[in-house]
């Protein structure tokens, strides 16, 4: 299975958070969406984009609902990953977004 969603690391983040993700730095990472995820489970997978490339994909280990953006003050899920993740050899194109898209994988290699 390669359900997910995609998120787009923002460039302000950096290189070094990309990397951090695949190369055993983390354990785990934190992404967030707004609302309540309405298809996405545990054991789905967060594709990762910076730069306008998909880098690689992390298992989703929990979904937290009742999180609020500290900005809007609206509700948000958090979305607990597994670091690290796996990194594809060489990074595909695609075009970076704000907010979660969802995705059936099917840009993944097999």
């Amino acid at each position: 299975m390669n359900f997910g969603i995609t998120k787009t690391i923002p460039a302000g983040d950096g290189q070094e958070t990309v990397d951090a993700l695949y190369d055993g730095s983390l354990s785990e990472y934190e992404f967030h969406m707004a609302g309540s995820p309405s298809r996405l489970e545990v054991g789905h997978y967060v594709y990762t984009i910076f730069g306008d490339q998909l880098i690689g994909r992390l298992r989703i280990s929990a979904l937290i609902p009742g999180a609020v953006n500290p900005s809007s003050g609206k509700a948000r899920t958090l979305i607990m990953v597994d670091a690290p993740g796996e990194r594809l050899a060489t990074p595909m194109p695609m075009k970076g977004h704000r907010g979660t898209r969802y995705t059936e994988g099917e840009d993944w290699p097999s």
